[in-house]
């Protein structure tokens, strides 16, 4: 059921004395777009009759010259409450559309809804629970952000140890403002490090929730004089920032798909199957769910970020896990995504991959048994374990021999989004470190 109709929206932006409104939406690459029109303009908004230069964004109109519309989803309105209370600011998330009325080519929104209305059509709904990590550093004199911190806190530290806990405080009183339920928000192990965890919600609406968790946090800390960072690693002698998504598929009277009581560890089949799935994209997906150079630079043995391609019902270093505190629902927690990926594309494929798997009827190889959290990339090779690609250029290229995950992206995001990662990867290769120069230039 909806939750505004176009004429709820007009009367509350007139109650409640909201002059801006932010036309918003995502590049294929993760960044929130946005137009935005003052509340004359709102009623043209709402028809659908906004547009905009898809060439000037890359993924939406390449070389061609020609309009974009914005399609608000009008669920999605909200006011924004940290900004001013007279000529208030809100936003509508969009789904963009071309010229010819139907979804653009690079709205990664309309993958994620297209790959959710297949797993309606096979019967399931999908559901998700992002717990999301990030840092607060200092800002420095010209207000640029540093990774300078001078808090020592970690596990679920409370002031004055924690110097930001009225800082996260304020990002979870402003979320629950926009009608988010937060589960929990803690200090997590590194200095300045934190977590804000969510409740469960279907696909959409946990991809919209993660684009303005990430816009709400960044504009809280802009006001408390810090800078929120998402960057997988931004310290390479501490631990990195993920995003674990715990998954849950409900069957077509209700039940929990991935709940067997008769299974040893309560897993059904269905729940192996899409663990196989998984496992067997995992490769190609991984330049979606860790889009970054440096997200690679997390993923390094004794830091708690997965390498290897397994799973566990009992070790919390496997790539995917199940917990054993279940609340009414069996899930799925994969362990390797990062908070700078696209969350509607990484949706998208995991939710396909997994369903793929449930299509065959796939099996998983074994759990581990054993901890891999003290091993090195040597001890773990002597396993036979298959690792996680270790570099953007080597996801990239997992990724391009990967048919069935540029399927789901379809060919035009697939192409664009390959092919600026190639060249992310090329520009980083050319350049000279700080440590090469520290290491070589004395000797040779």
């Amino acid at each position: 059921m909806a939750k505004y109709s176009k004429e709820d929206i007009l009367r509350i932006v007139e109650e409640e004395d909201v002059e801006f409104i932010r036309l918003q939406f995502t590049d294929i690459f993760g960044m929130i777009k946005n137009v935005a029109i003052t509340s004359s303009q709102l009623e043209k908004a709402l028809d659908n009759r906004c547009t905009f230069d898809g060439a000037a964004i890359e993924g939406f109109g390449g070389d061609a010259k020609y309009d974009m519309c914005l399609h608000p989803d009008l669920d999605t309105f909200e006011i924004f409450p940290w900004r001013p209370q007279q000529g208030k600011v809100a936003r509508l998330i969009c789904d963009v559309y071309d010229e010819d009325d139907k979804p653009a080519y690079g709205d990664s929104r309309s993958v994620l809804r297209r790959i959710c209305a297949r797993a309606q059509q096979m019967g399931y709904q999908f559901g998700l629970k992002p717990e999301c990590e990030f840092f607060l550093f200092q800002i420095d004199d010209e207000g640029l952000p540093t990774t300078i911190t001078h808090e020592k806190a970690s596990y679920f530290d409370v002031a004055p140890t924690d110097f930001a806990e009225n800082v996260r405080r304020d990002i979870v009183l402003n979320l629950e403002e926009m009608g988010f339920e937060i589960e929990a928000s803690h200090h997590e192990i590194a200095a300045a490090q934190h977590e804000v965890d969510f409740a469960h919600s279907d696909a959409l609406t946990a991809a919209d929730r993660l684009m303005t968790f990430k816009m709400t946090t960044k504009s809280i800390a802009k006001r408390h004089g810090l800078h929120a960072t998402f960057m997988p690693k931004p310290k390479g002698d501490d631990y990195g920032s993920g995003m674990h998504l715990f998954m849950s598929l409900t069957g077509p009277d209700g039940e929990d798909a991935f709940a067997d009581p008769a299974d040893a560890i309560g897993l059904s089949q269905t729940a192996y199957s899409f663990i196989a799935g998984l496992l067997a994209h995992m490769p190609g997906m991984t330049a979606i769910l860790n889009p970054l150079v440096n997200s690679y630079k997390r993923f390094v043995p004794g830091y708690e970020a997965p390498v290897t391609l397994t799973w566990s019902a009992n070790f919390r270093d496997s790539l995917i896990g199940i917990p054993k505190r279940r609340d009414g629902r069996t899930l799925i927690e994969l362990r390797s995504p990062d908070g700078t990926m696209n969350p509607y594309l990484a949706f998208a494929v995991v939710l396909a991959a997994g369903l793929s798997g449930v299509e065959k009827g796939l099996k998983p190889p074994a759990p581990i048994g054993q901890s891999l959290a003290k091993k090195d990339r040597v001890e773990l090779a002597e396993l036979n374990l298959s690792l996680l690609p270790m570099s953007l250029g080597d996801a990239v290229e997992a990724m391009n021999q990967d048919e069935f995950v540029k399927g789901v992206l379809g060919e035009h995001i697939a192409k664009t989004y390959i092919k600026a990662k190639r060249g992310e990867w090329n520009v980083y290769n050319a350049q000279v470190t700080q440590w090469e120069l520290d290491q070589y230039l004395n000797k040779y």
